[in-house]
């Protein structure tokens, strides 16, 4: 086990490296750049700017480059520990991402125990009273989870919250903390602000792990050992928890490798309706205004995040099912 976790954390810069030119050149797919975005507004607004002052931005920015030369360059910076500079807020892209790593951080772990905490006995409770009637009521419900989009389930809460109880339940905090300095009082307002976002966020991938946790111990439960279990005297949840559960998990951990970037990007829709500081809103708005370095050091994150949900994945199944063997 330790030999094939050195192997994965040996492999993960090249893996970086690759993921690098293939963001660098997904960003730079659409037609344009920073600058046309920027002159576009500019146009929008009545203010003009001449082609003098263009290429004279496009040279300080690098942009008059060729795209292989802006690579190397982006990638030096990025050895250096440096994520550049963005062009929109003319601020590095470190601070900027920083401003927003520990309220996402929050909300997506947040989401994340909401799901595990739900999904889990939601599953296992379907799977040993399959149906009763609290099973067929939590099949409608994780039916009615994964086909609402989240953002609809936003919207809908959101005037709901409004309409009858004359409260804005968007951002994380209420306006007069938004800009407060960090005190007792702001901690509490942000507990009272981001369980809904979270629940949100939890409630389709709660609504798919519960059927996939359902689906799986059923197979287990009509498996020999379990028979053989039970013919012995073994209590029956004593039974369902100490091995068929364990291995109806697997096909859940092994998620972890792509739903944690998920949730660090707060499901970008769901984020922006609700207007959430995280990291999303940022990832839309460097799109949107193709601020490539912006946006290609968010979309390298996002990477990271999935090679060590992965890696992560892979111990947690080690550890929980014995006849899984790493080892080559």
């Amino acid at each position: 086990m330790t030999r094939y976790i050195i192997q994965r954390l040996l492999l993960l810069p090249f893996l970086m490296l690759v993921y690098s030119f293939v963001i660098f050149a997904i960003i730079h797919a659409p037609p344009g750049d920073f600058l046309t975005s920027y002159v576009a507004t500019l146009s929008a607004t009545g203010t003009s700017i001449s082609m003098d002052q263009i290429n004279a931005l496009r040279h300080e920015y690098g942009l008059d480059q060729p795209f292989i030369v802006q690579y190397l360059y982006w990638l030096r910076d990025l050895l250096h520990g440096n994520f550049g500079l963005s062009l929109e807020y003319q601020r590095p892209n470190a601070d900027l991402i920083k401003e927003q790593l520990g309220l996402t951080m929050a909300l997506a772990m947040m989401a994340f125990v909401l799901t595990w905490l739900i999904a889990v006995p939601a599953g296992i409770y379907s799977a040993t009273h399959q149906r009763s009637v609290i099973d067929h009521m939590l099949t409608v419900i994780n039916y009615v989870g994964v086909a609402t989009p989240n953002f609809m389930l936003a919207l809908i809460l959101m005037w709901i919250a409004f309409a009858y109880f004359g409260l804005s339940i968007t951002g994380l905090f209420s306006s007069e903390f938004v800009d407060a300095p960090w005190t007792m009082a702001r901690l509490v307002n942000l507990l009272e602000h981001i369980w809904l976002p979270a629940v949100v966020l939890a409630i389709a991938g709660t609504a798919r792990l519960a059927r996939i946790m359902r689906a799986n111990l059923l197979d287990e439960l009509n498996k020999p050992y379990v028979v053989t279990a039970r013919a012995k005297g073994m209590r029956e949840w004593r039974l369902v928890w100490r091995y068929p559960v364990r291995l109806a998990l697997n096909p859940l951990v092994s998620t972890i490798g792509w739903y944690l970037p998920q949730l660090f990007s707060g499901s970008l829709i769901v984020a922006t309706v609700m207007n959430l500081p995280n990291i999303g809103p940022l990832l839309l708005r460097a799109l949107i205004n193709q601020d490539m370095y912006l946006a290609g050091g968010i979309l390298l994150i996002y990477s990271f995040l999935t090679i060590v949900g992965t890696l992560l994945s892979d111990i947690a199944l080690v550890m929980m099912d014995p006849r899984i063997r790493m080892e080559t």
